[in-house]
């Protein structure tokens, strides 16, 4: 049996940075597991204008780094490797990565989340070669041609309009109404009128559209009519969905739409399991704001330890 760590954080996003900032400064040994990129979906944001301190906003990646380097220069461990499965045995959590178990005294979840899909035809056989959901990552790819992006909400119109720095001309489908915030709203209506972007309101899109194997565009509804619309690729932008499937059976109490329970202490239903960031039921999805949590829930847990240690002296 491997020896069993004092904590271990599934994600390695700005929240789980951020607690382990904290716990590693008070000398609890803390390794993260990550299975994606170290920073999470901030690290693949292009710019971020909202996290206070940078003025003139920060690029995500860089952002991500130091949050990386401070970790580590306290000790933090980063691995890299996949929970599938995590449940209480005795006094300790056993939390299965890559297939093999990690035995420790307590256990943060931040994993986050991914991002939501459409679920229409023809959007799998697509993915990642015209059918897209971060413009950070891909959007180069699509220098002087045309895009349909699919979202109201703050990120879609975001990325919509960093995608104009690459993009002829953008058509946004928005399938109910927009919700991005007013001072996003205004900035997109500069690029309505330069006729960079064209807003389509209550666009339902129905099907992803191929043609010789390749993406052609997307059946689109509005007001009742079906139309195609045509273009050479899709970013989808209509939200996100917490990472926790790998909490099936695990006695994780969840909220509907699949986000964790926790109480004021960022404890959940398990003790000695605690949740922070965006996979949190009630998160702000703000990254000052999962940073903050992932402060508190190191807080929290340096207690939970505490008291565990007394308790078998």
């Amino acid at each position: 049996m491997s020896e069993t760590k004092d904590l271990i954080v599934i994600g390695a996003g700005p929240s789980a940075l951020a607690a382990a900032i904290y716990t590693t400064r008070e000398d609890i040994p803390t390794v993260l597991y990550e299975k994606g990129v170290v920073g999470g979906l901030a690290a693949i944001t292009d710019q971020i204008d909202n996290y206070p301190g940078f003025a003139e906003g920060i690029a995500g990646m860089k952002l991500a780094h130091e949050l990386q380097s401070q970790a580590e220069r306290f000790g933090t461990e980063i691995e890299y490797g996949e929970a599938s499965a995590l449940r209480r045995d005795g006094s300790e959590i056993e939390t299965i990565v890559d297939g093999k178990p990690v035995r420790s005294r307590a256990v943060l979840i931040a994993t986050g989340s991914n991002y939501r899909k459409l679920g229409v035809p023809g959007e799998d056989e697509l993915y990642g070669r015209g059918v897209h959901y971060c413009a950070t990552c891909d959007g180069a790819f699509y220098r002087d041609r045309t895009l349909i992006v699919v979202g109201g909400g703050n990120s879609a119109v975001q990325e919509a309009i960093f995608l104009t720095r690459f993009s002829t001309h953008i058509d946004l489908l928005v399938r109910s109404k927009l919700r991005a915030s007013e001072v996003l709203q205004k900035e997109l209506q500069k690029y309505v009128d330069a006729g960079k972007i064209t807003v389509h309101i209550g666009a339902s899109t129905d099907e992803v559209l191929i043609k010789d194997g390749t993406f052609a565009g997307v059946k689109t509804t509005t007001d009742g009519v079906q139309t195609e619309l045509m273009a050479d690729g899709l970013f989808v932008l209509i939200g996100l969905i917490p990472n926790t499937t790998f909490l099936d059976g695990s006695g994780v109490e969840l909220d509907p739409q699949g986000h964790i329970i926790t109480d004021k202490r960022l404890a959940t239903s398990v003790p000695g399991v605690f949740a922070s960031g965006d996979v949190r039921s009630g998160a702000t999805m703000q990254i000052a704001s999962a940073v903050g949590e992932g402060a508190s829930a190191a807080l929290a847990i340096r207690e939970y330890l505490e008291e565990q240690a007394r308790e078998v002296e």
